[in-house]
């Protein structure tokens, strides 16, 4: 772990300039809006080691894939976000001089941004190597009003300078992608011009002809009073932008507002695309900064009003919630279904920017149940519909047929962009979590009309795969499920992953109770779905064979599922025996000896007794738990918030709050010291879901929402609002008694412990604990 941000309620603060961890700043101060964002990159120079990063929502360019040995069905392409224009430069001189950060002398240095607003904060003094000292305060958001707009107030203090100051407005296209196989450039330069009033920098991105306009126009002030000067313009092949110089005195202020606009031919018509860049640059010009700052404070505003949670008595933990939810809200709005999560959000190039399995088990359940607005979780299910027919494709090219769908490790379109063959290909484990959030939306929001007109199709799609995948041993007179790679990704081409086969047998039987459902509810829409994709209710028979005879691998002795088939012929040792100078695991072992040991990466056959709780007992959990958890290394961001909700359901307290706090604060703490990668985002919900499903209890039990609570010794108080079928409940958990509100919606029938209450809007229902 690494602590170098102070502890505070609202603000991530970053004291003292920190050269060593300034890729791990860059990412912790990275902002967006849900269409675009970009990394905590200085606006000035800085010429030692740094990760400029912008990037812009459904943009990508596709990599060629590079692989010494090719099998057939790996993908010709891995798609990448590619790395935008650089908008946010801002250079200042003074006669001959250019500021450089990394070469004068910093003092004073604080980073701040206040979640509260979503806005970002420097304040720093510099000393030239001449001996002139400035004093530098910096303003930065990206709207989450106006989601093309990205703002930029740049002040500049003389201290004892006396003379010429020039700030120096660009967006540059001279930037690289990290990741890149063959560090090819990714942008051509469609047009690149600098007006009177406005500058612009047009480019396409050199293989999927996707195209990013960004313009900015601004604002120059002196000692609070707009000035107007000519300025110098700046046309280059890859850059833009204007040199605006004054001279400044000791006691004095010049203020540079930046108003960018970035727009993508995702919205818009490519032969419109320059033109509304610079509209839009001049029309927040025209606004002007403070009414632009307001409305974006306000549609923060409404965020928290909406998602935040208040824990009283643990600091610790109060920053690390409101860090994840403000960044899961500066990743997606929910508001385009054409987007969805990239595990990096808009903070980073691992994984390409792609959507991976992380969005369904994480963030679709806390979009569905932190807001009222449904249509959020909802359009991340049509995202997955509108891929169905690339899924069946993706099938199709593994020799799979008959309408059978398997649905992408990594896409950003929803065909298969990944091409490590034991993950891309075998760990097929990901269609069924699919399948999990389709029927979670319809029981948690109450609306069956996903299933009816879109969700069906997907649910008989991933069974037809599952229906293909299975084989029938007979050895074991049983179905098993061979070559696959579970959740714990430090196994690899394994047979009869229990997680995976268990998962199959719940799709399968989950599907045939939403056909049978559709069928009697909504016949006409149930014909319209058998003769769009061909279904025959025969096809059930083989569904109920499966079902009745998959093998799932069980231990008498120990009285636990069998991770896979040879687990327990490993040497069983717990994580307590690996020194810790050799942890991670995987940044210090060979694959070879991480392969053959029993250390698990993440949550496995944990993570099926989590996903389908109501299946299990608690002594059931228990033994595995208890088995499983000491040999877990949570070297996956997607492992401490699953294990940590297991644990409070248990009562094993201390263990669920040490692991709460570690998937709370992954990233502030940088836990596997990887955060100058990016964020971990999607795995950020994860944390919301510990303190609902773990410290709260929720669960929905026939159809009614229960609760058995037991939060932190730490906590005083636990404070939040959270939704279910177009009801809105507000929640205050103290050690001593348990309060809900309906403050919306018909009333509620809710189970607390063991006894049953009815809510009535508006009157809060207090339960004293014994």
């Amino acid at each position: 772990m690494r602590h170098f941000l102070k502890t505070n309620e609202w603000n991530i603060i970053e004291e003292g300039f920190h050269a060593d961890y300034l890729r791990q700043s860059e990412s912790i101060f990275s902002l967006g809006n849900g269409k675009l964002g970009q990394r905590g990159n200085f606006e000035e120079k800085y010429s030692s080691d740094s990760f400029l990063g912008s990037y812009v929502g459904g943009i990508t360019f596709l990599d060629p894939t590079k692989v010494g040995w090719w099998k057939n069905g790996y993908p010709r392409f891995f798609s990448r976000v590619p790395n935008a224009p650089n908008w946010s430069g801002i250079h200042l001189r003074l006669i001959d001089e250019e500021l450089d950060l990394a070469t004068w002398s910093i003092e004073k240095y604080e980073r701040r941004l206040d979640m509260k607003s979503g806005i970002s904060y420097r304040d720093f003094n510099v000393t030239s190597p001449k001996g002139h000292t400035l004093s530098i305060h910096i303003e930065h958001i990206d709207s989450m009003d106006q989601k093309d707009l990205c703002l930029i107030k740049y002040s500049v203090s003389s201290i004892n300078y006396k003379g010429k100051i020039s700030f120096v407005p660009f967006i540059s296209s001279n930037i690289k992608n990290e990741r890149a196989n063959y560090n090819e450039k990714i942008w051509s330069i469609i047009q690149a011009e600098t007006t009177n009033d406005s500058a612009y920098l047009w480019v396409q991105t050199k293989r999927e002809y996707s195209q990013i306009c960004s313009a900015f126009t601004y604002q120059f002030f002196v000692n609070n009073q707009e000035v107007y000067f000519s300025p110098i313009k700046i046309e280059k092949e890859t850059a833009v932008g204007y040199s605006i110089g004054t001279s400044i005195s000791p006691g004095e202020q010049v203020t540079l507002v930046k108003y960018v606009s970035i727009v993508s031919s995702l919205d818009y018509d490519r032969s419109l695309i320059s033109q509304a860049a610079i509209d839009n640059s001049k029309k927040a010009k025209a606004e002007g900064w403070d009414k632009l700052i307001k409305s974006h404070k306000d549609a923060w505003k409404k965020i928290w009003e909406e998602s935040d949670v208040i824990i009283d008595g643990d600091i610790e933990a109060q920053q690390g919630i409101r860090y994840n939810i403000f960044q899961l809200n500066q990743s997606y709005t929910g508001d385009d279904p054409r987007l969805n999560i990239a595990s990096k959000g808009y903070t980073g190039e691992k994984y390409g920017g792609n959507t991976q399995w992380n969005t369904e088990l994480c963030c679709e359940p806390f979009f569905l149940s932190s807001t009222p607005d449904t249509n959020k979780a909802k359009n991340l299910l049509i995202y997955r519909y509108r891929q169905l027919d690339k899924a069946i494709e993706n099938a199709k090219e593994l020799g799979f047929g008959h309408g059978a769908a398997l649905y992408p490790m990594v896409t950003n379109n929803g065909e298969e962009r990944h091409n490590e063959w034991e993950i891309t290909f075998e760990e097929i484990h990901r269609n069924n979590i699919i399948a999990n959030v389709i029927i979670n939306y319809a029981e948690i929001s109450g609306d069956e009309s996903y299933i009816v007109k879109y969700g069906l199709e997907v649910l008989i799609a991933i069974c037809r795969f599952w229906s293909q995948r299975v084989s029938f041993s007979e050895q074991r007179k049983k179905y098993v499920i061979l070559n696959v790679t579970g959740p714990n990704e430090y196994e690899n081409n394994v047979d009869n992953n229990w997680y995976t086969n268990y998962s199959t047998k719940k799709t399968l039987e989950l599907t045939i109770k939403n056909i049978e459902r559709v069928r009697e509810l909504y016949p006409s829409e149930y014909t319209r779905i058998r003769e769009k994709i061909k279904f025959d209710e025969k096809e059930i028979n083989r569904w109920q064979d499966i079902i009745h005879n998959l093998y799932l691998p069980f231990d008498e002795k120990l009285g636990i599922f069998v991770q896979q088939d040879g687990y327990l012929d490993k040497e069983l040792k717990t994580i307590d025996s690996i020194p810790a100078g050799e942890r991670p695991i995987n940044q210090h072992w060979s694959w070879d000896r991480i392969l053959r040991s029993c250390f698990i990466k993440q949550s496995d056959v944990l993570l099926g007794l989590f996903i389908y709780n109501k299946d299990f007992d608690l002594d059931t959990i228990r033994r595995n738990f208890k088995f499983y958890e000491p040999r877990t290394v949570h070297e996956s961001s997607l492992s401490p918030f699953v294990h940590a909700i297991l644990a409070a359901q248990i009562g094993e307290e201390e263990k669920a709050y040490k692991l709460f706090l570690h998937a709370t604060r992954l990233d502030l703490d940088d836990y596997n010291n990887e955060l100058e990668q990016g964020l971990h985002t999607t795995s950020m919900a994860g944390s919301w879901l510990v303190i609902i499903f773990g410290f709260v209890g929720v669960r929905v039990t026939n159809g009614k929402l229960s609760f058995n609570p037991n939060i932190p010794k730490k906590w005083n108080m636990c404070d939040f609002k959270m939704h279910f079928r177009n009801r809105s409940l507000h929640l205050r958990i103290s050690q001593k008694d348990f309060t809900i509100l309906l403050y919306k919606g018909e009333p509620l029938s809710i189970i607390l412990g063991q006894k049953e209450y009815q809510l009535e809007k508006d009157k809060w229902l207090i339960e004293i604990k014994k």
